[in-house]
């Protein structure tokens, strides 16, 4: 039956990626990221001087590093909000330069250059999962690219060819999970048990949000990204792309929360080989309920971290708590943690209850016959 189960929902998934994915025709043209005659060259920043005006844009000193202008010393202007201790010699940055502009034109700050400081964290980041979960953490990363290349190479696109949203999320989030778990953690009874309670805690997901999205009034339309994504593709939906993004984001700890259970189901029957389906599952429960707790403050944490400068520009506004929490983006953030954790919440005496039916345990007691029981007796007296 749990072969049968897994199955239906595998097939499931691979024909909703079939059905849904996006053909290279109807995949949208990229547009230029800049206007014609604008060039992204990179340089390196040797001095700035001090401030005197926060408002004001500020021109830093710096030397090509692009071949075009290697070792040339040029000028950019840089923004307020970035000058303001967010530029400092020796930092590596991305210039725009125009080509109709005059020479002494200055250059005009664009980003910071990130690809060494960050592939190198890369690096860091494998050396210490490789050290620390060795196999199993190698093992997730490989899953964690393969969810990577699901959402890069299969949702993104097909949202924007025009598909509903939440049901390529839905597709997405499904196959996503089958690497995840089985790259991670091996394919057994007990990994597939936490892949059945995290699909049902996807579903749960999925529900609430389709039952809460309308009613709370989240429209998607918040941010800058939404607002310039609704300028440049008219027919997609920023609602049903908002409440995409609320089940892909509580997927990763939905995906712990359930491996986790499953693992301590285990656990206790190899702990506890006569006790009964429900000892277990009441067992396994209590670890749950502070699963629950960890894991319902680390989701609001999480979101209230990415939410800061939000929260920080809400603060100075004469507004009552109640008015700040129910407004704008931060609503939204809201929104999002409280559906990720109904779901995680759900998905927790599911999982174990999947769990402690399916555990068994490699020291079963003993089953004596009646005539070793009469023989042990006779010896004895």
């Amino acid at each position: 039956m749990l072969l049968a189960l897994t199955l239906a929902l595998l097939t499931a998934t691979v024909i909703g990626l079939v059905s849904l994915w996006p053909d290279a025709d109807s995949r949208p043209d990229r547009a230029a990221m800049l206007g014609p005659g604008v060039v992204v060259h990179s340089a390196e920043v040797t001095s700035v001087p001090e401030s005197t005006d926060p408002t004001t844009s500020l021109l830093v000193e710096a030397v090509g590093r692009s071949s075009e202008i290697v070792d040339e010393e040029v000028q950019v202007e840089v923004t307020p909000e970035v000058a303001a201790d967010g530029i400092h010699p020796g930092d590596r940055i991305r210039i725009l330069a125009i080509a109709e502009a005059g020479p002494e034109q200055p250059f005009y700050y664009f980003d910071h250059e990130r690809t060494l400081p960050l592939g190198l964290l890369f690096l860091v980041y494998l050396l210490v999962v490789a050290i620390v979960a060795r196999g199993a953490g190698l093992r997730a990363i490989l899953g964690l690219t393969a969810g990577v290349a699901i959402v890069v190479g299969f949702m993104l696109p097909a949202i924007l060819t025009g598909e509903h949203a939440v049901l390529v999320a839905l597709v997405a989030s499904s196959a996503m999970i089958f690497p995840c778990v089985y790259f991670a953690h091996g394919v057994s009874v007990r990994t597939t048990t936490a892949v059945l309670g995290t699909f049902g805690g996807v579903a749960i997901t999925v529900l609430a949000v389709l039952a809460a999205g309308r009613p709370a009034g989240m429209t998607g339309a918040d941010g800058e990204a939404a607002q310039l994504l609704a300028g440049t593709h008219e027919g997609l939906s920023l609602p049903a792309i908002f409440l995409a993004g609320v089940i892909i984001s509580g997927l990763g700890a939905l995906n712990d929360v359930t491996i986790t259970q499953a693992s301590s189901v285990w656990e206790l029957r190899a702990a506890m080989p006569s006790a009964s389906r429900w000892k277990v599952f009441s067992s396994a429960m209590r670890i749950g309920r502070d699963h629950i707790a960890s894991t319902v403050y680390t989701l609001a944490y999480a979101y209230i971290g990415s939410a800061l400068p939000v929260l920080l520009f809400a603060s100075t506004l004469e507004r009552s708590l109640l008015g700040t929490v129910t407004a704008g983006e931060i609503s939204a953030e809201v929104f999002r943690t409280l559906i990720a954790s109904i779901g995680l919440v759900l998905a927790i005496p599911l999982t174990t209850a999947i769990a402690a039916l399916l555990a068994t345990s490699t020291e079963r007691p003993l089953r004596r016959s009646r005539r070793q029981v009469l023989a042990e007796r006779l010896g004895e007296s």
